[in-house]
């Protein structure tokens, strides 16, 4: 039984990873899953989190992953992401006043319902890139 497989990883700007690997753990919608050689058939759409990629060396490899799908079929896998961001590209700066500019907006007892959702979303974006930057 081989321990590694194939995983692509795709974002909108392009292929991010090809190649052999150990495992792949992510955020699915419905919780935390970790995908190594030989799991079963599965396919699932992919939330908010850190992304943790351990290639065929042992090299443990983190990124920030928000939004996609997962699939692994017949030894190979796929994840299709909406954002993608190695923790070494991640600009923390850029990320904490993303943070701030979310949580004054949330702050705000007048915040439509709709705004309310959007900020939630935007510090949660914000908290997924400070957290894998680490």
């Amino acid at each position: 039984m081989a321990n590694t497989f194939q995983l692509r990883v795709v974002s909108l700007d392009g292929v991010q990873f090809t190649g052999a690997v150990q495992s792949v753990s992510c955020r699915a919608i419905d919780g935390d899953l970790a995908i190594l050689a030989q799991h079963r058939n599965y396919i699932t759409a992919v939330g908010m989190g850190t992304a943790v990629i351990v290639t065929e060396d042992g090299t443990e490899k983190r990124a920030a992953c928000i939004g996609g799908m997962l699939s692994m079929i017949d030894n190979q896998c796929s994840l299709i992401v909406t954002t993608w961001e190695w923790d070494s590209e991640i600009d923390v700066d850029r990320a904490e006043r993303a943070k701030e500019r979310a949580e004054d907006a949330l702050r705000d007892l007048n915040i439509s319902e709709k705004d309310y959702k959007l900020a939630s979303a935007r510090l949660r974006r914000a908290l997924v890139r400070l957290n894998t930057a680490g």
